[in-house]
């Protein structure tokens, strides 16, 4: 952001932020984009009538100062000269409590239309859901309204009517006022209609409703002011000052509102952004289009700030002394009640995206909704007690949590500084050069494809909608009896990638090295060992390398002769990347904002991620964001599908095809099947408007497959089947391309996941009804299906398998005696029939908390010989660390 963006932010961000609230809320009202043009100008007028009520009072009351002074400053001004004249001027004014500066007052009408205005213009000049709309005479909005036709000529009316409107109404209320301030109002018309003639109408019709609003106020004032009323405003007026003169008048303390202000701007604009951000730092950065997440603690920081220190500042600055009391025990409250919010409630709502979108929908049970408003029922009244015994101690009060909070923020911004500085050149190069990978059409290629969260318990209603899968799948072996060993992937996935010394159990056993170096260790393994034994290796987005979400390729820096990649982002819009980017700039605001609010409003400020976004449904920016409307309907892209969808579709670009007898071996992670999207049936592809009402009508008893019945009730549950679809779809194409290319049957292929998700689809998997979601053991089953070569058929096992066979499966019948390069063990698969299997159930997910020596304590689950089975399964109430291979 540079300076000017920043002083715009400040300035202009939050006006243009409410003029996009206003207009989107009225625009699903109405539903009509024209209509609600009308809304928002009424809707702003009343918002800030306030403003220019006192504004004009203060303009009349420098005006008849003015008028008060004219004939002595004319005297002054004729009798004396050079500095004897200002020495006596400056006499003059003091005697009189008058500054030259207080002439200002008089502009504050005009110096407040300015900042509006061009909030107005940016908003609704770019507005392209009025592109195209009608509204009466005028054709489009998104255009001049060319209303006069002359032969070739087109004459835009709506500019003159909106500065004859004008005029009148500047005719009407500068009656009596001095030449200079009748210059500077029919200058403005002047102005206005040349720089608005070429504009779009809906931005003219916008300023015409508004000087038709400022008639109306200008004709009310004058009825008001006029003979009839003055005897009645004036009783009104002595009876209001005799009861201010008997009543004791509180004073304004300016200190109060300055800091109630700045906490508010620390907590909304810096601690609640940076909190977030600094959990996963990295998630929010695009290495192929960089920007650096600092810059939306910028952004919104600026926008906190132009709403709390400048303009709530300049509706105190204008309030009376009364109404400043107001507003001191407004901000006051509002600082207590917002840090209750934030800190007690809301505070467990799941998984959210780097887009700000939560995994599942935003709600709120009916005994969180009283209890919140119990508690800041309580906290607002203690606040009010607090404000009225001890006054004195507030600004104190106030500026402590400033200084908490503001040093919070600082170490959040450490971490996160940190953590972007730990991305290395390597990946930056890496995500510009076209990920790719050469396969041996003599030689043999083994492919390990990991798609994050892929649920095993789904292929048999996959296959079942889709028949023509099994023959681009056909040579697999899909193990309908999978299990993982935790429902996270960094405790996962190591086992995945490492085999059975990498399960959470072995893992904690070796104490006294670090789980980062562990994990790295596993990452190795299937790589190093390939390459060891003559294989051309190939690794894509290692999962976690070195603890980093953007995986951290320096760490085959060791084995130059594997090549590595990144291909999130690699094929995306640079167009759709800065839409992205944009939407965060203002979402991390409404977002921070919402942390604060009541959980009444909160659900609407989300508003299913989008924050009340006002958008077109033809613009980039819809791809941050899909909005559910049910498990049918939807709206938008999610960002984080889309990008992992395009490495999918690219993965016939990505294949080199060699004629060589070289040996390969390539791994790769995709999070597709982590990231869900309402797709479009019965294709399964992305598209802006998503309705399979009809087909999903139509299609009921796709779910139900020998018997057994998966739920698809919501949102989460369809989005997660349709995005399993979609992958094994694009991967089912690309299968088709290695067939024409003749390196199918001489390439072995695993499909694997490296844990499910709780999602309680299917009763058999659910051995709780209870609230426990680890009992339902859909968390804990991959997707794990096996090609090898010159498999032709296409079978489902029943045999007991787990993840952590993969490296066994890879190396079978490929490298003989395979050895881990790193331990010194022999790689195989006979740990798994030596005892029951144990599971760990913890919910500490993230790489940044849990990277110490063992990973964070947790309960754990022991499962054998068939996961379907609920005797089966052993669930431990204990949460030692295990480190033998008994129960705990």
């Amino acid at each position: 952001m540079s300076l000017i963006s920043i002083l715009e932010t400040l300035l202009i961000g939050p006006l243009k932020l409410i003029f996009e609230i206003i207009f989107e809320l009225a625009n699903r009202l109405i539903r009509h984009p024209g209509l609600a043009i009308i809304a928002l100008s009424l809707v702003m007028n009343i918002l800030v009538l306030p403003l220019y009520k006192r504004a004009d009072a203060m303009q009349e009351k420098a005006r008849d100062m003015e008028a008060k002074l004219r004939d002595g400053v004319a005297h002054i001004k004729k009798t004396f000269s050079g500095d004897e004249r200002m020495m006596i001027l400056q006499t003059y004014y003091r005697q009189n409590n008058y500054s030259p500066l207080s002439a200002l007052s008089g502009s504050v009408s005009l110096l407040l239309e300015i900042p509006f205005f061009m909030a107005a213009y940016q908003f609704l000049s770019h507005l392209e859901v009025l592109n195209g709309v009608s509204l009466g005479p005028i054709r489009d909005l998104g255009a001049p309204d060319g209303l006069i036709v002359i032969g070739s000529l087109s004459i835009n009316l709506l500019p003159f009517l909106m500065t004859f409107i004008n005029v009148i109404s500047s005719a009407l209320y500068l009656k009596g006022f001095p030449l200079k301030t009748k210059i500077q109002l029919y200058g403005m018309a002047l102005f206005f209609l040349v720089f608005l003639y070429t504009s779009p109408s809906c931005l003219v019709f916008y300023w015409t409703l508004n000087n038709v609003f400022s008639l109306g106020k200008t004709l009310v004032y004058k009825v008001i002011r006029s003979p009839k009323f003055a005897e009645k405003r004036n009783r009104t007026e002595k009876v209001q000052a005799e009861l201010s003169a008997n009543k004791e008048m509180q004073q304004p303390d300016k200190k109060i509102f300055v800091r109630g202000a700045l906490l508010l701007t620390v907590l909304i604009g810096l601690i609640i952004p940076t909190t977030y951000i600094a959990a996963s730092p990295q998630e929010y950065i695009d290495i192929s289009y960089f920007h650096n997440p600092l810059w939306y603690v910028v952004s919104t920081g600026c926008l906190a700030a132009g709403f709390f220190m400048i303009w709530l500042r300049v509706f105190y600055w204008l309030a009376s002394p009364k109404g400043k009391v107001v507003f001191e025990k407004v901000i006051w409250i509002l600082c207590g009640v917002s840090l209750a919010n934030y800190m007690f409630f809301g505070t467990n709502l799941g998984v959210i995206s780097s887009s700000l979108q939560y995994e599942a929908s935003l709600q709120f049970k009916l005994w969180e909704y009283l209890l919140n408003a119990v508690v800041l029922f309580a906290v607002g009244a203690v606040m009010h007690l607090v404000l009225k015994k001890w006054k004195q101690a507030v600004a104190m009060v106030l500026l402590t949590a400033i200084i908490a909070l503001s040093g919070m923020s600082a170490l959040n911004v450490v971490t996160i500084k940190r953590s972007v500085d730990e991305i290395s050149p390597d990946e930056m190069i890496s995500s510009i050069e076209m990920p790719h990978f050469e396969l041996s059409k003599n030689g043999k290629n083994v492919i390990v494809l990991m798609l994050d969260r892929a649920l095993g318990e789904y292929i048999p209603y996959l296959f079942n909608e889709k028949p023509e899968l099994k023959e681009q799948f056909a040579g697999f072996t899909y193990y309908s009896n999978t299990i993982s060993f935790a429902g996270y992937t960094n405790i996962a996935v190591p086992a995945l990638l490492g085999g059975y010394e990498y399960t959470p159990v072995e893992m904690n056993r070796r104490d006294r090295e670090l789980l980062m170096t562990k994990h790295n260790e596993a990452l190795k393994v299937m790589p190093v060992t390939f390459l060891q034994n003559g294989f051309k290796v190939t690794v894509c987005d290692p999962v976690y390398a070195n603890y980093q979400w953007i995986p951290d390729l320096s760490l085959f820096d060791d084995y130059p002769e594997i090549n590595t990649y990144i291909t999130k982002g690699a094929f995306g819009s640079l167009e759709q990347k800065k839409a992205a980017i944009q939407s965060n700039h203002r979402n991390f605001f409404c977002f921070s904002l919402m942390k604060t609010m009541p959980l009444l409003v909160q659900q609407g400020i989300y508003d299913e991620g989008r924050y009340i976004q006002s958008v077109s449904y033809t613009s980039d920016t819809v791809y941050s964001t899909q909005t559910w409307i049910n498990k049918s309907v939807a709206t938008g892209f999610g960002k984080d599908f889309m990008e992992r969808y395009s490495v999918l579709e690219n993965l016939s670009n990505m294949t080199q095809i060699t004629v060589g007898d070289e040996n390969t071996f390539m791994f790769m992670s995709n999070d597709v099947t982590h990231d869900p999207m309402i797709l479009n049936e019965p294709s399964y592809t992305p598209s802006l408007f998503v309705d399979n009402t009809e087909y999903d009508k139509a299609h009921v008893d796709r779910f139900t497959v020998n018997g057994i019945t998966l739920k698809v009730e919501t949102s989460l549950q369809m989005s997660h089947y349709q995005t399993n679809m979609a992958a094994l779809l694009l991967i089912g194409e690309w299968f088709d391309y290695l067939r024409e290319n003749d390196v199918y049957d001489n390439t072995k292929i695993i499909l694997v996941s490296d844990h499910g998700r709780f999602l309680k689809q299917i009763d058999q998997l659910i051995l709780d009804n209870g609230s426990d979601k680890h009992k339902d053991v859909e968390t804990f089953y991959p997707l794990l299906m096996v090609k090898d070569f010159g498999s032709t058929e296409f079978t489902t096992s029943t045999e007991f398998m787990t993840n952590a066979d993969v490296p066994t499966l890879a190396m079978k019948e490929v490298i003989d005696y395979p050895v881990n390069p790193f331990t010194g063990k022999p790689i195989n698969n006979d740990e798994k029939t030596a005892h029951e299997q144990f599971i760990s159930m913890s919910e500490h997910w993230s790489v940044a908390t849990n990277n110490g020596y063992t990973y964070s304590s947790s309960k754990w689950a022991s499962v054998k010989d068939n996961l379907w089975e609920k005797d089966n399964w052993t669930f431990y109430k204990g949460n030692r660390v295990l480190k033998e291979h008994q129960a705990p």
